[in-house]
């Protein structure tokens, strides 16, 4: 709390540690300091927990890069887009996958700087929370980026928390290997976004996103991603596996050698086999009784009268 009063401009003392020690302290959340509060220091720190605002849950979904995101909370929040952009723009550290997919509550009355910024203090708990639980040491910046991009990358490829501990193993194996990732996720990146990479663009694309041409790993993160893809990326699954093709169940094959992922291949483009026409029904019999036609392939209470035999 004492720090971010004082991110927001409030003169905060040592003192001031000991007052709320004898306060009910506010609770988490978000709170309007736009109205008028009292000077006095105790009567200040009484009366704050009493200005918390009415909040809305905005979700951010994983796979989504920064002007997704922005569009979605200025639609959900009635705030302009360009300056969202530009206060994510700002403060970002990877221009992508700064923040993590998920639900966030947020003020209804929050503008574009308090959005952003509260987006990434969250994710930064969340990211701060991840290491703790399950890192060994605290990771580097160098450390920390690698993680994210291939956690990145395996959001790109997939959104089955099953299947991302097997997609990270496939990224590990082939960069252990020194092969190259050849994903096409990887083209996935700024505008390209939600493309469909074609053999032109694999061969068009010059940058280094372009794993098809360059060994190694993205230059940074792809998009925003889920703690799943994190863990994924930090706890790959022990395979041998080197190739992966997306079925056509919607899921993907994976394998460790290159005449089987053909196989995979070929199975997800050929086409499906026609079905069989059904045969015809065979026409209702009809006999006549009192010079009447009934059908006999329907059930239903028949009175004989006069049967002419």
């Amino acid at each position: 709390m004492i720090d971010t009063l004082q991110i927001h401009g409030y003169s905060v003392y040592e003192i001031d540690k000991f007052i709320l020690y004898f306060l009910d302290m506010p609770v988490k959340g978000w709170y309007s300091m736009t109205e008028a509060l009292p000077s006095e220091r105790f009567p200040f720190f009484d009366t704050l927990r009493h200005f918390s605002t009415k909040t809305m849950r905005v979700k951010v979904y994983a796979g989504e890069n920064r002007i997704e995101i922005t569009k979605r909370l200025a639609n959900d929040l009635h705030l302009d887009p360009q300056k969202l952009l530009a206060h994510y723009q700002k403060i970002s550290k990877y221009t992508e996958g700064d923040i993590f997919s998920g639900f966030y509550p947020m003020s209804r009355k929050a503008d574009e700087k308090a959005v952003i910024e509260a987006l990434f203090a969250m994710s930064k708990i969340k990211l701060v929370t991840f290491t703790q639980r399950y890192c060994d040491s605290i990771p580097n910046e160098l450390e920390l980026k690698f993680l994210l991009i291939i956690a990145s990358i395996i959001q790109k490829e997939t959104n089955d928390p099953k299947e991302m501990p097997l997609v990270s193993s496939v990224i590990q194996n082939r960069l252990d290997k020194g092969m190259k990732l050849q994903m096409d996720g990887t083209l996935n990146y700024g505008k390209y976004s939600h493309k469909a990479v074609t053999s032109t663009r694999i061969k068009q694309d010059k940058s280094y996103y372009n794993t098809y041409k360059y060994g190694g790993i993205p230059p940074a993160p792809l998009c925003a991603m889920s703690i799943e893809a994190l863990e994924s990326a930090l706890k790959p699954s022990k395979t041998d596996y080197l190739y992966f093709m997306l079925n056509k169940k919607g899921k993907h094959d994976f394998s460790s050698s290159y005449k089987t992922h053909l196989k995979n291949i070929k199975a997800f483009r050929a086409k499906p086999k026609p079905k069989p026409k059904p045969k015809p029904k065979p026409k209702p019999k009809l006999i006549p009784i009192a010079d009447k036609d009934i059908d006999l392939s329907i059930e239903q209470p028949i009175l004989f009268e006069n049967l002419m035999l």
